[in-house]
């Protein structure tokens, strides 16, 4: 029973599945149909779940939907949220019920993973290098036709690849590619203008390609005069190609913005007039969905101060991970039975929120001085505050939640997480394709 909407996609198969146990998170002995998981009337708060567990909390989740939705349209742009932040067939379906334009993926694997439960369209936002890769992504075109994929290319090695693998492979249509502009010293991308219409300029000469666009992303800088100044950038290569007659589509894409500068990058693109052609500009923020407790809450914050949002009405975090204390050894230290194969770690270790008894009652925030400090494979450990009550009132058996940081490198973690209300009733799964 999924509490989403599911955009039009195929998920009956994943419903209709029959889980056998040993599934993270889940409590069960015996095989049991994915969709019956909502019926179960399983209460995370009375440890009914199996520990750890990963959470998504719905009402975050449907508000985080429509707060996008809502900035998008009054941006006058379009979304394609990147999937490979959680590769959840799920979590693509509600997003495209809410209005995104499409899906941003990494490599081939995902766009196949994407195809397969009825994505429409999709973006590659990354070098399609390896000639397997590219022909897997070729064979989907040529086999349906209705399929759309956009590609990208930095380089005329990468624009020779990839007009001789359409020559080898031919569509009944071009494909189109998108150039690349990067930032020096980081990944990749064309270095400066120049090479970066170079290379718009070969794309218009081969044969099978088509240049549609201009792609780039800000999200590796920190300074927002420097996210405008690359915006900038990008807007002026789609106005030098388009006055070169470059463009082989019958509308422009521009494409950028990651999840903590997207409204600079919304509000730059606003500049770009007097085109030959309709302009589509595209934001790509994945993390939006479901936030964090970590790095975007920090980033969120600036960008709430940027548009003058209310402290709460801005997007909110949905992702909680819950684990249970298995040891007190020290009076300061608890021991929980989450750790690294469990939670991100890479931008910062989780953030201890919640405690609760197993059984009736909601659960009670942790003091803000208690802290994970460590984590191990299977072990996380929580630091306890000198002289709080908490170092005597938490107990071997305690259910802790955690909020986490950068939630790209936890649903990797994760083939199902489940979909709970704001009481922590567990209402549905949802899967990943890592």
């Amino acid at each position: 029973m999924n509490a989403l909407p599911h955009g039009g996609l195929a998920l009956s198969s994943l419903e209709e599945q029959l889980l056998q146990p040993g599934v993270k998170g889940l409590p069960i002995t015996a095989p049991l149909r994915q969709g019956a998981i909502g019926v179960q009337g399983w209460k995370l708060l009375h440890g009914d779940t199996s520990f750890p567990v990963a959470v998504l909390k719905t009402s975050a989740l449907r508000h985080n939907l429509d707060w996008m939705r809502a900035f998008c349209e009054r941006n006058k742009v379009e979304l394609a949220p990147h999937g490979k932040t959680t590769m959840s067939p799920q979590l693509f379906g509600a997003q495209l019920a809410n209005g995104a334009w499409g899906i941003t993926l990494a490599n081939a694997v995902q766009v196949q993973v994407a195809h397969r439960f009825g994505v429409r369209r999709v973006l590659v936002a990354n070098q399609l290098v390896a000639r397997s890769d590219v022909r897997a992504v070729l064979q989907l075109l040529h086999d349906d036709p209705d399929f759309e994929c956009f590609v990208l290319a930095d380089s005329l090695a990468g624009v020779a690849r990839l007009a001789e693998e359409v020559a080898q492979h031919p569509l009944s249509r071009p494909l189109p590619v998108l150039v690349e502009l990067g930032l020096s010293g980081k990944r990749a991308g064309c270095r400066t203008l120049d090479e970066a219409m170079t290379v718009a300029r070969a794309l218009e000469r081969a044969p099978g390609l088509l240049l549609a666009g201009f792609e780039g992303y800000e999200g590796l800088l920190d300074d927002p005069q420097a996210v405008e100044d690359f915006v900038r950038q990008l807007c002026a290569l789609v106005l030098e190609a388009d006055d070169e007659g470059l463009f082989g589509s019958p509308e422009i894409l521009v494409t950028a913005g990651g999840s903590g500068f997207f409204d600079l990058v919304a509000r730059g693109f606003q500049g770009l007039h007097g085109l030959s052609r309709p302009l589509r500009p595209v934001l790509r923020s994945g993390c939006y969905l479901t936030s964090d407790h970590g790095m975007y809450q920090v980033q969120l914050q600036r960008l709430d101060r940027r548009e003058g949002i209310k402290p709460g009405e801005g997007l909110r975090p949905a992702l909680e991970i819950w684990s249970v204390v298995q040891s007190r050894p020290e009076p300061g230290l608890a021991i929980l039975t989450m750790g690294k194969r469990d939670a991100s770690h890479d931008a910062g270790l989780p953030v201890p929120l919640w405690t609760h008894r197993p059984g009736p009652g909601a659960p009670h925030a942790l003091p803000a001085a208690c802290e994970i400090v460590k984590m191990n494979d299977q072990h996380a450990y929580l630091r306890l505050p000198e002289g709080d009550p908490i170092r005597d009132s938490l107990a071997v058996g305690d259910l802790v939640g955690c909020g986490i940081s950068h939630p790209c490198t936890t649903f990797d973690r994760w083939p199902l997480l489940l979909a709970v209300d704001d009481d922590y009733l567990v209402r549905g799964a949802l899967n990943t394709f890592f």
